[in-house]
């Protein structure tokens, strides 16, 4: 496992290759992380991990700074993997060496479910994706379903732009069902078991959707509840096509999603 530290030993180790796979991170690497490796490692001949915490993305700059960071502890977990043949920790500098404006903005129908809530938060994941993919031209970039809007936006603009495919891989839950996140990492035992209370709610909404007459009055009493009982801010708990992410009216070809804070920390899941 080779560790690049800018662009210029990037660019040198890469050359050679034209069949890459990339896993793009901001660290807190977990079992989430280490199956789109996997996934990268049976598909491509070569395997590249990025851990760059991305300053652009955060809307809040409390959750820039409470952000878990432990390269040391990434490293050590990425080299144990015996998957990864790169990882690249650049500065910001080698991200953002071209200091001109992002020009990107999103259109008036994905301004939803957390960009709705987190403004201008995946204007900054759509720009980094888009350097990132410049600097390393991979073939294949692995991303996870749980961040489903983040995939279906990457997908949306790098499809424009590169040949690159991104790949979306199976969301990863611990031995609760609770969506692996590095931002688990700020939460205690009490609150992962409310995390796993809240996904078997979310398991028997999503069942009881097909027998009510009118989803939006039904998600609405359930969300209240889930706040009720569990005294959480949701920000939203929605029923959308996985197509187009347009409001659904059926269970076909749809997922719920949900975003909300448990002990001040954002979480999200869809399923």
């Amino acid at each position: 496992m080779k560790i690049l530290l800018n662009n210029s030993s990037l660019f040198e180790s890469l050359r050679p290759f034209d069949d890459i796979g990339f896993v793009p991170t901001m660290g807190g690497i977990h079992e989430g992380h280490l199956s789109l490796i996997s996934k990268s490692k049976s598909l491509c001949k070569k395997t590249i991990v990025s851990i760059f915490i991305n300053p652009k993305q955060f809307n809040n700059q409390q959750d820039l700074k409470s952000y878990p960071r432990n390269i040391k502890k990434d490293l050590k977990i990425l080299k144990k993997s015996k998957k990864v043949d790169f990882v690249y920790l650049p500065k910001f500098k080698d991200i953002y060496k071209d200091k001109k404006k992002s020009k990107i903005t999103l259109q008036k129908k994905d301004n939803i479910l957390c960009a709705k809530f987190r403004k201008g938060h995946f204007e900054g994941v759509l720009d980094v994706m888009n350097k990132l993919t410049k600097i390393v031209k991979p073939k294949k970039i692995f991303m996870g379903e749980k961040d489903f809007q983040q995939l279906y936006l990457v997908r949306k603009e790098l499809g424009k732009k590169y040949k690159t495919k991104v790949i979306p891989c199976k969301t990863v839950r611990d031995r609760n069902n609770v969506a692996l996140s590095s931002r688990n990492l700020l939460l205690n035992k009490s609150n992962l078991i409310i995390a796993a209370k809240i996904y078997e709610k979310l398991v028997s909404i999503k069942k009881y959707i097909k027998n009510s007459k009118n989803i939006k009055t039904f998600l609405n009493l359930q969300k209240k509840e889930l706040k009720n009982n569990y005294k959480i801010k949701i920000d939203y708990l929605e029923l959308r096509n996985i197509n187009n992410l347009k409001i659904s009216s059926s269970n076909k070809n749809s997922r719920l999603f949900i975003a909300y804070y448990l002990n001040n920390v954002r979480l999200i899941d869809n399923l």
